[in-house]
């Protein structure tokens, strides 16, 4: 009989769940937004005891969270959701809450870097031993490879924090980060967009003011991961870059702000250089299969 695992992509808008035999072969999927603790895990963990009673009894569960989180086993806030801003959610116990109802081991990693699995193995960077997952949505979270393996040092970086020249001095706009104000999260978010703008960036006409603006940002941030990690390839996800006319956009404010400086082959070509994620929306959730499949081969539950 076929193993079967489970995935769960946690972000701050909405959960997506998966079931399948592997991460190319999913059998059922689920999407609902993200409430409450209480709530938002409950539809998940009644998502896999309906899928177990339709297709057998999963393996393990790989969950990629919103954060920060907690991914040292030795700390004692090992799976919960830390000190995250989204109401309610601070230091929940995810993966307790979902390994007690299920009664199987679970793969904890932030979201973020669980998308860049998925890019890794199925999508953009298929093939690729050093590269950057970048999404843009409700926050900004990056996911590095470095020789195929996922960085973390003492945390899970927060790309999305990183400090950048204000592009816009004369625009009296603070930033929506409430811990930094103006970092990249809090000037070329969802959220911030909407700040600055007084509307979502979905109602934005293409030609906006505000997507010059956006691609300075998103420019600088690459710049800055093409100088400290050398990677073969960035790939920009997430809901805002579901503007399409952003890619060019910021391949030429990148080209510009970098000037000739790296001798990086791969960032002397911009558009297979800076691309959109290969999966349709899919990334995080296929990389949870992913890190479930992996927890279960390492295991004693096979």
């Amino acid at each position: 009989m076929a193993t079967l695992i489970g995935g769960i992509e946690g972000g701050g808008t909405k959960f997506n769940c998966v079931i399948g035999h592997s991460p190319d072969k999913v059998l059922a999927r689920t999407s609902f937004p993200t409430t409450t603790p209480d709530e938002t895990l409950a539809r998940a963990i009644e998502f896999f005891k309906e899928g177990e009673a339709e297709y057998g009894a999963l393996r393990a569960i790989g969950v990629a969270s919103f954060g920060p989180v907690g991914l040292h086993r030795q700390s004692q806030y090992y799976g919960y959701i830390t000190t995250a801003p989204k109401p309610h959610w601070a230091y929940t116990d995810v993966v307790g809450s979902i390994s007690r109802a299920l009664n199987v081991p679970v793969a904890f990693d932030t979201d973020v870097n669980g998308a860049t699995l998925g890019e890794g193995l199925l999508g953009a960077a298929r093939g690729l031993k050093n590269f950057v997952y970048v999404t843009i949505g409700t926050g900004i979270g990056a996911g590095v490879v470095s020789n195929s393996e996922i960085v973390n040092g003492a945390m899970h970086p927060e790309i999305g924090h990183m400090l950048l020249p204000r592009f816009d001095e004369k625009n009296d706009f603070r930033g929506s980060c409430p811990f930094h104000g103006d970092c990249l999260e809090g000037l070329a978010s969802g959220p911030a967009i909407e700040a600055r703008w007084g509307r979502k960036g979905q109602d934005l006409a293409p030609d906006h003011p505000a997507w010059a603006l956006q691609a300075r940002y998103l420019a600088a941030m690459c710049v800055n991961l093409t100088l400290c990690y050398a990677p073969e390839r960035i790939i920009l996800g997430g809901g805002v870059m579901s503007q399409k006319q952003l890619f060019a956009m910021v391949r030429t404010e990148f080209t510009q702000m970098l000037n000739g400086y790296t001798t990086l082959p791969a960032a002397a070509d911009p558009e297979n250089y800076i691309v959109p994620s290969a999966l349709d929306g899919h990334s995080g959730e296929l990389g949870a299969l992913i890190a479930a499949e992996k927890l279960f081969k390492q295991s004693d539950y096979q």
